[in-house]
């Protein structure tokens, strides 16, 4: 089958046309995770209580897997075993090894799905095929598996495919919607489709069956600015005044709604403090990925764990009490929101290491 993609993949599933090996990662981790249980599904029905084995790639026991791979089915056509972030850049040589040999050898009534939803597989664009192509160690299970099964990969949607989709959720629950609206939503959640999908609902909701409009985008819809709200942190953990500030005013420009500046700022504070205790901890990028859910914005995660640790637990501790304070202060007062925010921040860059 080799390299394809997902609309291929649910034609095939419609037909009941099933592969025993599938291969399944990208940036899009929501379509990933929808179509590896529409695999699921198609392969045992409502039996996957009896007839899947979730197994974790990050420790992978060989001779179970061994075992499953030859378990007759239960209860189901097939025995589908389903490996979930198993990263070749990793793992031990004999270890990928010994998986190689177990995916080239699969009995008809099983099927292995591995997927990857807590690390990025490194990608680069291949002139020949005009098509992005695994770049790192992974490339070794993908291309076993695209001899013999399918592999696909889940890239961000552009915009206009994005927006796509929000016309038709919108038009499925009994809205209207604009595809240049739709494509506002699109932006402002950075092509995000989970963020995308709750903005959605939150417009639908409110909406309650009239058109969704760009006056209602504009108020409800935060735009996520990500790298902006990190760049400020980074510049209070480096003690640089200028480009904090800078990074302040442009929040402030994109942000019109009061609070929502300070919560976004908090947010990359916590991530910070997330980031750098896990570090201390000996957890890597993708364990912190993986447990605090950061799939969509998983390259400031990993900016922050590579950044050379400029910035103390305890000033940072320090920081999260300012925050703290300036919510209770924006909250209780009729302050004028960008001069508490400038007085939090100078507070913030005048803490010691």
């Amino acid at each position: 089958m080799a390299y394809t993609d997902a609309k291929t993949i649910k034609t095939q599933l419609r037909k009941g046309e099933l592969h025993n090996l599938y291969y399944i990662y990208g940036e899009d981790v929501s379509g990933v995770e929808k179509l590896t249980s529409l695999i699921i599904k198609t392969a045992v029905g409502d039996n996957e209580d009896f007839a899947l084995s979730r197994l974790n790639g990050k420790k992978l026991d060989i001779p179970e897997l061994r075992d499953l791979t030859e378990m007759m089915p239960m209860m189901a056509e097939y025995n589908c075993i389903l490996i979930n972030d198993f990263n070749c850049e990793e793992q031990r040589e004999d270890i990928t090894k010994q998986l190689v040999e177990i995916l080239k050898s699969v009995p008809p009534m099983t099927i292995i799905i591995m997927n990857v939803t807590g690390f990025d597989v490194k990608t680069k664009f291949e002139y020949k095929t005009k098509s992005r192509v695994i770049a790192d160690k992974n490339k070794k299970i993908a291309d076993v598996i695209a001899k013999n099964g399918a592999v696909i990969c889940f890239s961000l949607k552009t915009p206009q495919e994005l927006a796509k989709d929000i016309a038709a959720a919108v038009s499925s629950r009994g809205g209207a919607i604009s595809l240049d609206n739709a494509r506002e939503i699109a932006e402002r959640c950075l092509c995000d489709p989970l963020a995308a999908e709750n903005e959605t609902d939150k417009l639908c909701a409110y909406a309650h069956g009239r058109e969704i409009t760009y006056e209602m985008i504009d108020s409800m819809v935060h735009r996520q600015s990500g790298v902006t709200v990190f760049r400020l942190a980074d510049s209070v953990a480096a003690f640089d005044g200028k480009q904090a500030f800078e990074a302040l005013d442009e929040l402030m420009q994109s942000k019109d709604n009061r609070g929502s500046v300070l919560a976004s700022i908090t947010n990359s504070f916590l991530d910070m403090y997330r980031v750098l205790t896990a570090k201390q901890s000996g957890h890597s990028v993708s364990e912190i990925v993986q447990d605090f859910g950061y799939f969509s914005r998983s390259f400031i995660i990993e900016k922050m764990y590579r950044s050379p640790s400029r910035i103390s637990i305890a000033r940072l501790r320090s920081c999260l009490a300012i925050l703290r304070d300036t919510a209770m202060t924006l909250n209780s007062t009729g302050g004028d929101e960008k001069i508490v925010l400038e007085q939090a921040v100078a507070k913030m860059l005048a803490l010691k290491n």
